[in-house]
């Protein structure tokens, strides 16, 4: 597939997640009486990444996420010279998602930007969890978003499930840290959002914008790397769910669908 139309393809699937995923918190979470609350945008989040993997997989792998990006090169997985084109494409197509957010948001009477959906630390954590606490959290999620991304396209997965897998990761791990630190485990997913805070006036999104770009990219090489070593023996696990299952020439592309996050985050 040529490079323009992978990039192309993620930067509408980060477009996709920001607009699902945040939108979702900016626009129905505290809907009175009826707002969807944490586990609706969990949800949201999931969907985003479970839908768009099976519509943009097989076109760009569906990373959708820096760290997913990163996580996968130190798996082996992606070649390091497309790295910086599919990061630009990601964060692009999140500021394109938050903008679209920010004018359906902006056009409602008594708008006020807050934090737009942005992470956050200390006072700026919905649980007001401190800079160490989100820090550990953020590196511990993605790395096991890592982990579960890279298991379930792995040649010898069961094969069209990965999407599926991913989506649910990445709502789990939204039920367990939207309290912390609003859930990034995505650099893109929270640099759209903080970019239209801070032209709102919420500057403090993109003061606090390091820790969601460092934490989760060392979460996702760490993961890489360890993922990378376990899976050197690809021989069939004697306790696998379908040994007679013929394993696939394609390695992860097969599954890249939902190489992420993405993933999201």
């Amino acid at each position: 597939m040529p490079l323009n139309k992978r990039l192309s393809a993620e930067f509408l699937g980060t477009l996709w997640l920001v607009l699902g995923g945040c939108g979702s918190a900016i626009l129905a979470a505290s809907f009175p009486n009826l707002g969807i609350g944490f586990a609706g945008v969990s949800l949201a989040f999931g969907l985003t990444v479970l839908t768009g993997a099976y519509a943009l997989g097989h076109i760009s792998g569906a990373h959708f996420n820096p760290a997913v990006t990163l996580g996968l090169w130190a798996g082996k997985r992606f070649d390091a010279k497309e790295i910086l084109p599919y990061i630009v494409a990601q964060v692009l197509g999140a500021i394109a998602g938050a903008g679209i957010i920010y004018v359906i948001a902006s056009d409602r009477a008594g708008f006020v930007i807050g934090g737009f959906a942005s992470n956050g630390f200390g006072v700026n954590s919905p649980g007001k969890y401190g800079a160490l606490g989100g820090f550990v959290a953020e590196v511990a999620m993605t790395f096991f978003f890592l982990i579960v991304i890279l298991g379930a396209t792995h040649k010898l997965a069961p094969k069209g499930f990965a999407p599926m897998a991913i989506g649910f990761c990445l709502t789990l791990i939204h039920l367990v840290s939207i309290p912390v630190t609003n859930t990034s485990v995505n650099p893109a997913r929270s640099t759209g959002p903080a970019i239209f805070a801070a032209i709102g006036g919420s500057n403090w999104a993109v003061t606090q914008l390091w820790l969601f770009w460092v934490a989760p990219i060392l979460g996702a090489l760490l993961a890489g790397f360890v993922y990378a070593w376990l899976s050197e023996d690809e021989a069939p696990a004697p306790a696998a769910a379908d040994e007679d299952a013929e394993p696939s020439d394609n390695g992860a592309e097969d599954e890249e669908a939902s190489a992420g996050e993405d993933d999201d985050e």
